[in-house]
């Protein structure tokens, strides 16, 4: 299945709780336009390679930012924000 980047882009949203849970698993304490704005900058500079699909949702990987985002596949939204650990 080919992934496309722009849709993810354009489609991903947000709820309520996830803004709690980024500033969680980052240990951060982002607001909410902070945490939208980090996860926007993260989906349009990382390049396709580093997304993948397994299952139900897209895993977007940025070596950069080194943060893993988990977006449910159907509805676009953000589930998660992982730190990657090296």
């Amino acid at each position: 299945m080919k992934i496309n980047k722009q849709e993810i882009i354009e489609n991903h949203c947000y709820t309520k709780l996830v803004y709690e849970r980024i500033n969680k698993k980052l240990g951060t304490n982002f607001s909410k336009d902070e945490s939208e704005h980090l996860i926007l900058k993260v989906l349009k500079e990382t390049s396709i390679e580093n997304y993948q699909k397994i299952g139900k949702n897209f895993y977007v990987t940025s070596k950069e930012f080194n943060i893993k985002i988990t977006i449910n596949s159907n509805t676009f939204r953000i589930i998660t924000v992982d730190k990657v650990i090296r």
